[in-house]
């Protein structure tokens, strides 16, 4: 990814599905000396709690898979056991939150699986490397990876910058589709309640 062009990385960016939702986020600007670490060295890189974050997430997603073929019989056991799931996702949550750095905190206009735009008070160049943790209060869950700004744009009295991420585990931008198709959803959901209850 490294080798490609900007527009091939604008491309790429738009790939992925999007959408509009305010996140909390670091957004940690690199050096221009930094050396990245490759994607093979990405875990090595990551803070220790965004590993286990991500593990949690698809032990919990693969438990609670083989009970959906077990019918009414397991509705009760599921039951608890997504009440347990969720205290382990507030623990994980409050775990997690420890890992925002105030002085990096910026706001999300959008994201996908692609990247993300936010807003900033500053703006970065175009190339500019940074350390990225973005926080999925919805799910629970945070995640850990690096990205490059593949665009700034001024907007009133802030920047708007794309990124573009460039070192992201699988499991993490997986997980960061799954989250934009369910918040698109929940959206949805509360658009038709809307238009109901204007009727």
């Amino acid at each position: 990814m490294d080798t490609m062009s900007l527009e091939e990385k604008q491309a790429q960016f738009d790939e992925f599905f999007i959408i509009r939702h305010n996140l909390k986020i670091n957004i940690k600007p690199l050096p221009d000396d930094t050396a990245v670490p490759r994607q093979a060295d990405l875990e090595e890189a990551m803070p220790y709690a965004f590993k286990i974050a991500g593990e949690m997430a698809e032990l919990d997603a693969a438990a609670l898979r083989p009970l959906r073929n077990l019918g009414d019989h397991a509705s009760a056991l599921a039951e608890y056991l997504n009440h347990q799931s969720k205290k382990i996702d507030l623990m994980m949550s409050f775990i997690l939150q420890q890992q925002d750095e105030p002085e990096y905190r910026r706001t999300t206009i959008k994201f996908g699986g692609g990247g993300v735009v936010v807003s900033s008070p500053t703006p970065l160049d175009v190339g500019t490397w940074a350390e990225i943790k973005l926080f999925l209060t919805e799910e629970a869950a945070a995640i850990f990876c690096f990205g490059e700004v593949i665009a700034c744009q001024r907007d009133e009295d802030d920047y708007h910058i794309a990124f573009i991420f460039n070192r992201i585990r699988e499991q993490d931008q997986e997980l960061l589709v799954r989250a934009s198709l369910h918040l698109q959803t929940l959206q949805l959901r509360q658009r038709a309640q809307n238009r109901q209850e204007d009727v």
